[in-house]
């Protein structure tokens, strides 16, 4: 009885240390992911509330903002037991660096994610279009991947070396776009009256930008008539509209002053009718 009570003694202290350091521990890792999720939504919502920062490089920021105050509430916790965080760090570099040599790809979708917040040549709520076929509008760049929504509704996630990669087309990043529009038009035609009522017809849209002023001109002889080209320019949040508002409006317009769509023709000959008639 005698020799126990002594064990207890001589462990009941070590007991209350190592219940003590747990305790303390728990408590440093829990208010550690708290002031992380605290610091990431206050940088979220700074970010999100400034006109002088990109929507884009917002998950970014608040990615690096929560996990660097993590890695230092675990590196704290290890610390409190005892474990030499110096050594630590450098077994950490040690195998950091044979991870990057297994996952290059990865570094390069992050290397690739660096540059495309850097140059920004896409920003959240551009709509672009990628050389690989990919396209719509930009929801994210993120450390590894970029999400766009296509026109559709769907989600396409691409790794960020994809993205940078490719030849990038936006369709966004400039307040105006031009509108070509090809009116063919019969041979036989009075040219003059088409080109009169396809310039009225500009010039009756509201959502037609005058400065640079609307253009109607022959563009191109065909086999089956001549092509009229309507140019003119629009606001980029109106492109679509106008685009669709002149298709409809110049056929119905053009059937309405008499003039029908050129129709393919092939003349074909008899070779024995020409050979009699000769």
């Amino acid at each position: 009885m005698e020799e126990a009570v002594k064990e207890f003694n001589v462990w009941a202290p070590r007991l209350m240390d190592m219940g003590v350091n747990l305790l303390v521990a728990l408590l440093i890792l829990v208010i550690g992911w708290w002031v992380s999720s605290l610091l990431g939504n206050w940088v979220r919502r700074a970010a999100t509330r400034s006109s002088k920062v990109d929507p884009t490089i917002v998950p970014m920021f608040y990615s690096t903002v929560v996990w660097s105050v993590r890695i230092f509430t675990v590196i704290a916790v290890l610390a409190r037991f005892g474990v030499q965080t110096a050594s630590l760090i450098a077994v950490l570099g040690a195998a950091g660096l044979a991870v990057g040599l297994a996952l290059q790809g990865t570094l390069q979708n992050i290397a690739a994610g660096i540059m495309l917040l850097m140059l920004r040549p896409i920003r959240a709520g551009e709509y672009v279009a990628l050389s690989t076929g990919a396209d719509g509008t930009v929801e994210e760049v993120g450390l590894f991947l970029t999400r766009l929504i296509q026109g559709d509704g769907i989600h396409l996630t691409l790794p960020n070396s994809t993205v940078w990669n490719a030849t990038i087309t936006n369709y966004s990043r400039n307040k105006t776009r031009r509108l070509d529009i090809p009116v063919p038009v019969r041979y036989g035609d009075d040219l003059d009256v088409v080109v009169a009522k396809l310039q009225e017809i500009v010039d009756s849209r509201p959502d037609a930008l005058k400065d640079p002023a609307p253009q109607v001109k022959v563009f191109e002889y065909k086999e089956n008539g001549v092509i009229v080209n309507v140019r003119v320019w629009a606001e980029a949040s109106n492109y679509w509209d106008l685009r669709w508002g002149l298709y409809q409006q110049i056929r119905g317009s053009l059937e309405e002053a008499g003039f029908q769509p050129p129709i393919p023709l092939r003349e074909i000959q008899n070779p024995k009718a020409g050979a009699a008639a000769t």
